[in-house]
Order: C-alpha cells, then sequence, then structure tokens
C-alpha cells in the first residue's frame, strides 16, 4: 500500500501514468487531455451542449470532447474598499429609513388626499414613491459599475437629497 497522498483522489484501475493537471495559469489543449477508455466513459443518451469551462477544470462523459477552457470573471475587478462599503451600508440605510418614512407619511396623508383625488390616483404614484430610495440605489448601483467611486458617491448623496420623504418630515407621525 502506497502513502501517496493522491490515493484518496483516485480510483481503482486510474492509469497512474495520466498526465498531471496544468498549472492554475495554463490552458490545455484538446491534444493534452488523457484519453478516456469506452468502458469508462457513460453513454450519451442526447446531445451535449456546448460549454465552457473556466481554467482547471475538465470536462468528463459524453460530449466532453466539445468544449472548450475559458476565462471566468473580469480581470480588471477591483473589490470595494471598507470606506466605500460603509458608506454604502450607511446610504442603503438611510435610503430605507427614507422607504419607511414615505410608508408613515404617505398613510398619513392619504385622508386628506382622498378629498383631492381618488384612490385610483393616489396608490400607484404613493407605491412608486415607497419603491423610489431603492430604485435610485439600484440605478445608481447598476450605472455607475465602471465609473471612479466618487461619482457613486455623488450620486446616492444626490439621492439622499432629492428622495426626503417631505410628507413625512412636514406632518410628522403625529401630525397638526
Amino acid at each position: 500500500m502506497t502513502s501517496d497522498s493522491d490515493d484518496a483522489l483516485s480510483w481503482d484501475g486510474d492509469d497512474s501514468d495520466a498526465p498531471a493537471r496544468p498549472a492554475p495559469g495554463e490552458r490545455s489543449s484538446k491534444a493534452e487531455r488523457p484519453a478516456r477508455s469506452p468502458q469508462s466513459a457513460p453513454e450519451s443518451t442526447g446531445s451535449a451542449p456546448d460549454a465552457d469551462l473556466p481554467d482547471g477544470w475538465t470536462a468528463v462523459g459524453g460530449g466532453s470532447e466539445t468544449t472548450s477552457s475559458v476565462t471566468v470573471g473580469r480581470e480588471d475587478a477591483t473589490p470595494l474598499s471598507t470606506g466605500m462599503l460603509l458608506t454604502l451600508g450607511i446610504v442603503g440605510g438611510i435610503y430605507l429609513l427614507y422607504s419607511v418614512g414615505w410608508v408613515v407619511g404617505g398613510l398619513r396623508l392619504k385622508p386628506l388626499a382622498n378629498l383631492i383625488v381618488a384612490d385610483a390616483m393616489y396608490v400607484p404614484w404613493f407605491i412608486l414613491a415607497v419603491a423610489a430610495p431603492a430604485l435610485w440605489f439600484l440605478a445608481v448601483w447598476v450605472l455607475t459599475r465602471a465609473k471612479a467611486g466618487w461619482i457613486r458617491i455623488a450620486l446616492l448623496l444626490v439621492g439622499v437629497v432629492l428622495l426626503v420623504p417631505w410628507p413625512f418630515v412636514t406632518v410628522g407621525v403625529i401630525g397638526s
């Protein structure tokens, strides 16, 4: 019995002279892939989809000859800094409080608004006002993905100023 650490990762009957896995940054071509014996490859009942695999992965089974290696993810993507994550969390919390403020202020304003407009006009705008902070945050997040961090923060702070729940601020919870 051998004490090789790779023994736990192999099956009885595997070829011990199979080529080693490529290095993490090295791509393997189809010619370098080990040949499989017909009895070890399961029979395919249908056509296998042409899938692309990341580096270091090897397709097995029927139709695995048609797959190719690709690089997954963006190489230029950098993680967010701690300051940016804290700022996004604080501004996201403010937007969450704004949504709650729009709900409370809008419900306090509803009896007065029913004297002027019907529910069919009030309810859609009420729902849009409640969703506006979340929609602003999502739009800034998606549209400034490739921009500088200060642009994202500036647009989020513009939203903090523009989306103030004025019914809650002016009337408050108790009202006058």
